[in-house]
């Protein structure tokens, strides 16, 4: 159909059909040259997101003791070990997500304000790896259990996650189908595709108004991003692909049963830490789960959704198995910062000191969608500066206490701010800083946070 022959106006069919070539694809501003070289002995610098979705039973997560000799609560008790390499973090919010429930997920790593006409800000994982993906085959690594990933692009698109656990090998550590000859004829054509996208758009640029002109220019920004995405693919397929021992491979190239949910978390674990050791990528995310469909765990005797625990209205049988879950997902956090802490990079050093890992959720109290008070732990990253052993605590001097005796009075706390400077961009502003992105703001940050 020649739609330039006919009204200026733009069929939805046709534009959602154009979009649909490019939208779906990962959206990355890789505007920097292709294996650009570092500086001589700089430590690649990491960084993993792990998200816990619908909160936490906070009355046996929460520490209520700030500084260094604080005790471990019930759920956090697995991290005890690690106690020198993590900074619990008590008090941040996100303003933007207050009021908003179903956009926690959405904004825990950018900061966002979603309100029904709002689209979503950058990432930070996304900020990152455009400083990354430089020295990198993948900018990034998504990964989710449900479609909800974490990362976004700056133009507020949802990048598109991997869950199963031989796809996600494949597409980082095999050759693809067909051959790289096959592949590159497959990237080449895409690259066709979206320079037919450009020039028809281009042509109806001419015909439209004001508005209409912004709009296209965001979709032309994803065009282009798309654009070079699909060049550096191309150019990557020239260099090998890591060699992988057998024992790496047995370990990580293979699907888990549903009702194994530890196994499929260490795994995944698992090729996040091989992708980094490799250098496939430096920077990773992974959901646990979206707000309203994290998986059931059980092998642990947990058949209830995690959306089903956390809404217990003080069912003490709900709360007991919102804890259990809780403790569990830590468990497996652990898990990764001991491979971590025993694996070496390319360099010879622990993984642990170059890789800043984040958990948590963008939810303290799923039962009211209280979304202050966030749950976090941040860990590692001791070689690029950060220094742990002690709980961070923004509560304290804007509150009368914790009282875990009173849930009413604590769950309050988990819906409304004690300490409303203190925001959790400002955490997300460090670890850009420490990723070496060069900003001063990020999100909604008033500060930069100190570790």
């Amino acid at each position: 159909m020649n739609y330039l022959s006919q009204s200026w106006l733009i069929g939805r069919r046709h534009a959602l059909r154009a979009m649909g070539s490019v939208i779906a694809l990962p959206l990355l501003e890789c505007m920097v040259p292709l294996r650009a070289s570092e500086s001589a002995g700089a430590t690649p610098r990491r960084s993993a997101f792990i998200y816990l979705a619908n909160g936490v039973h906070s009355l046996n997560y929460q520490i209520t003791t700030p500084g260094q000799d604080y005790q471990f609560s019930r759920s956090l008790k697995p991290l005890e070990k690690h106690r020198d390499v993590i900074t619990p973090i008590s008090g941040l919010h996100h303003p933007g997500a207050l009021g908003h429930h179903h956009n926690c997920i959405s904004v825990w790593l950018t900061g966002g304000r979603l309100g029904p006409s709002d689209r979503n800000n950058i990432s930070v994982d996304q900020r990152m790896a455009q400083i990354t993906a430089q020295h990198t085959r993948y900018p990034s690594m998504e990964i989710a259990i449900t479609q909800d990933s974490l990362a976004w692009t700056a133009d507020g698109v949802q990048l598109p996650a991997m869950r199963r656990c031989s796809e996600i090998f494949a597409s980082l550590f095999e050759e693809p189908k067909g051959g790289k000859a096959a592949q590159r004829r497959a990237l080449r054509r895409k690259a066709s595709v979206l320079d037919a996208n450009l020039q028809e758009v281009r042509q109806l640029e001419k015909k439209m108004g004001a508005s209409d002109k912004g709009r296209l220019d965001q979709y032309l920004t994803s065009v282009r991003e798309a654009e070079i995405r699909t060049k550096r693919a191309d150019a990557w397929l020239d260099t090998p692909l890591p060699v992988i021992s057998d024992a790496d491979r047995k370990r990580t190239n293979r699907d888990i049963a549903k009702t194994m949910a530890g196994e499929y978390f260490r795994t995944v674990y698992d090729l996040i830490l091989l992708a980094f050791q490799t250098d496939v990528t430096r920077v990773a995310t992974f959901s646990l789960g979206g707000e309203g469909d994290a998986i059931s765990i059980p092998e642990i005797g947990i058949t209830e959704s995690r959306h089903q625990l956390s809404h217990h209205g003080g069912d003490a049988g709900y709360m007991e198995k919102l804890t259990k879950y809780d403790t569990f997902a830590i468990e497996q956090f652990s898990y990764f910062l001991t491979r971590l802490s025993e694996t070496q990079d390319l360099g010879g050093r622990p993984l642990l000191g170059s890789t800043m890992a984040l958990f948590g959720s963008g939810m303290c109290y799923g039962h009211s969608h209280g979304n202050a008070n966030l749950p976090l732990v941040l860990a590692g990253g001791s070689d690029l500066g950060l220094k742990h052993g002690k709980h961070i605590d923004f509560n304290q001097g804007h509150f009368n206490g914790y009282q875990l005796d009173k849930p009413g009075e604590h769950y309050s706390l988990c819906s409304r701010p004690a300490n409303s400077d203190a925001h959790m961009s400002n955490l997300l502003l460090l670890m850009a800083q420490r990723m070496g992105v060069e900003i001063e703001k990020f999100g909604d940050s008033n500060r930069v946070m100190a570790i």
